[in-house]
């Protein structure tokens, strides 16, 4: 296939996002995304209601994807889908079509794992952004994940480091929760914590080892905190919310860059990447940059559109497997739990 000449049409479903991305050559056309609503009400992801609204939204999505990028779906030279890991209804939705509408075009079909493509999506072409070069650890920080990955090549990864119980994501929303913030309460942390004194209020840091992470004690230490201090102050929560917010975060981070640095200097690699839906927060962006004049490292931090779930980092993850020749089988199944 001519490599000047490749149409790779992305489609991501594993959790509460539908979204289709069109791929040109390594550069974005379009990348579209139907954010659901309707799991606000219950303070989470309710996976029966993901998955219908996948379905309802999945051709809507792609059509306007096809229209944003100003090409008719004859052209695509493949299509590439999110087999796994995520929810299994909503990973069903995405995988079912993307087959049907292969095997109709008569193209071919490329599984990709989601965590690969968080990844990879620092090597889609944009202006001002530089791409990382192998090797180099990335780390990849989410609503389910957490993780320190060393990465030698396209698909070659390793995991070195990985939470022992909860996602850093959800130690962000569940300390959100505690404080009445409505979900997803991650942003809204990240929002007041600019405001806040990181240093006012002080969180235990996990003691675990090696290169892994825990987050459940901390969110544990955070709860008894405020129902300490809202029985002395029923206002404590309001009059404090700034300063409560930046002291979560700020230990957050630090339990984050402790690890990181550690990994550097197990592994020699200098090369930072940071991906996954918890790299959008302001304070771990720029805590990583810092860090380059800091510790003299290399950091990349993906555009802003590119950190949370969405189908360019899976249409870009479908060029390099494309490229490769490594296509899935009609056979291929939607996995909700599936290894790096």
């Amino acid at each position: 296939m001519a490599a000047q000449n490749i149409y790779i049409l992305g489609i991501e479903s594993s959790c509460d996002d539908t979204a289709a991305a069109v791929l040109h050559n390594g550069r974005i056309l379009s990348n579209v995304v139907a954010t659901q609503e309707i799991h606000k009400k219950y303070g989470g992801v309710v996976p029966e209601l993901a998955s219908r609204a996948h379905q309802q939204n999945i051709v809507p999505v792609i059509h306007e994807a096809l229209n944003q990028a100003g090409i008719k779906k004859e052209q695509l030279s493949a299509i590439a889908f999110t087999r796994g890991p995520g929810l299994m209804g909503s990973l069903l939705v995405g995988t079912s079509f993307a087959k049907s509408m292969a095997l109709g075009l008569n193209i071919p079909l490329l599984d990709i794992n989601h965590m690969q493509a968080h990844i990879l999506a620092h090597f889609i072409d944009e202006e001002g952004f530089e791409k990382p070069k192998f090797p180099f650890l990335a780390l990849t920080i989410s609503g389910g994940h957490t993780q320190i990955v060393k990465v030698s090549d396209y698909f070659e990864m390793e995991v070195i480091g990985q939470t022992l119980d909860d996602a850093v994501g959800e130690a962000f929303d569940k300390s959100a929760k505690i404080l009445g913030l409505p979900y997803p309460g991650g942003p809204l942390i990240d929002k007041n914590a600019q405001k806040g004194d990181p240093k006012a209020f002080d969180f235990p840091k996990p003691k675990v080892g090696d290169l892994d992470f825990s987050f459940s004690g901390l969110k544990t230490s955070i709860l008894y905190f405020v129902q300490k201090k809202l029985k002395e102050d029923p206002q404590f929560i309001e009059e404090n919310l700034e300063d409560i917010c930046a002291s979560i975060q700020h230990t957050i981070i630090k339990i984050l860059m402790d690890k990181l640095k550690k990994a550097v200097k197990q592994t020699g690699i200098t090369q930072i990447a940071i991906a996954g839906g918890v790299s959008a927060n302001s304070g771990i962006r720029k805590t990583l940059k810092e860090a380059e004049q800091k510790y003299q490292w290399q950091t990349y931090v993906p555009k802003f559109e590119y950190t949370t779930d969405n189908a360019a980092m899976i249409a870009i993850a479908g060029h390099f497997k494309l490229l490769t020749g490594e296509y899935a089988s009609m056979s291929t199944t939607a996995k909700a739990r599936i290894k790096m």
